[in-house]
């Protein structure tokens, strides 16, 4: 029987929405349009806005809000930058802003999230990636953790993005202590597996997801996506311990999974 894939970010973001136990960890996420732009500035000072469909981080953009002290009129103004591909441009108003985003959209649909800023290391932003899968006999089991470090003046950190991938333990232990580190490794693990029964409810053919992770300053967890073809080949490039990826690839076996094109296309 197939892999159960899905593309939309926004049919998943609304089922894990569903369990409550699962909500606290998804950032304020809507479907893109002049009113949530609005909404979403009037309470965060990030946002990104992401295609509901699409991978490799094509087309992510973020809009941050800049407050300044206008002396002449002694309030205080907004200015809102706007980041995409190479570009930044900066704006005055929402409607401007709007504008433009709507011709960088072409009509399709995206989804606006309140952005999170990350925790670093070595001064660049870095996110997580939890690859959860079936197991042989059934059972949802995280199998492993890596990190993503965003790439000079990058937004994202994905490797097709220039991110490079950097173990779990030492992103961390520039922010905590190492048991710290490993009791939020374990809340991951619970995590991944729980979102991939919330998930199953509805696909019940789903055999493995990628949870896209930010971690704040504050070391709030936060789901920014979770992928339905998440990609193995790291697993297997950049652990040493050939244990970790000798398990992936047991378990994407016995579930199907062609690894011969698991580099082709990720989501």
């Amino acid at each position: 029987m197939a892999i159960q894939r899905v593309a939309s970010k926004w049919a998943k973001t609304k089922i894990l929405l569903k369990n409550k136990g699962l909500a606290s960890y998804i950032p304020a996420t809507r479907q893109y349009s002049f009113e949530a732009l609005e909404e979403l500035l009037n309470t965060h000072t990030l946002v990104y806005i992401k295609p509901d469909r699409g991978t490799y981080g094509n087309g992510v953009m973020s809009v941050e809000q800049i407050e300044s002290q206008n002396e002449e009129e002694s309030a205080a103004s907004k200015t809102y930058k706007l980041r995409y591909e190479q570009k930044t441009e900066t704006f005055q108003s929402l409607d401007s802003l709007h504008r433009t985003l709507n011709s960088l959209l072409q009509g399709k649909e995206y989804l606006i999230q309140q952005g999170i800023h990350l925790l670093r290391y070595q001064g660049r932003p870095f996110d997580l990636r939890v690859l959860t899968q079936r197991s042989p006999s059934g059972q949802w089991v995280s199998t492993g953790i890596i990190g993503r470090v965003a790439a000079k003046n990058k937004i994202i950190t994905n490797h097709h993005s220039g991110g490079t991938v950097q173990h779990y333990k030492p992103l961390m232990l520039e922010h905590m202590t190492a048991e710290e580190a490993e009791n939020i490794r374990r809340e991951l693990h619970e995590l991944g597996v729980n979102v991939a029964g919330q998930l199953q409810k509805s696909y019940p053919n789903l055999k493995e997801i990628g949870l896209d992770i930010a971690i704040d300053g504050r070391w709030n967890i936060w789901i920014l996506e979770v992928n339905t073809k998440p990609a193995l080949f790291p697993f297997k490039k950049f652990f040493k311990d050939p244990s970790i990826y000798n398990k992936v690839k047991k378990y994407a076996s016995a579930y199907g999974r062609n690894l011969s094109s698991s580099t082709k296309k990720v989501r």
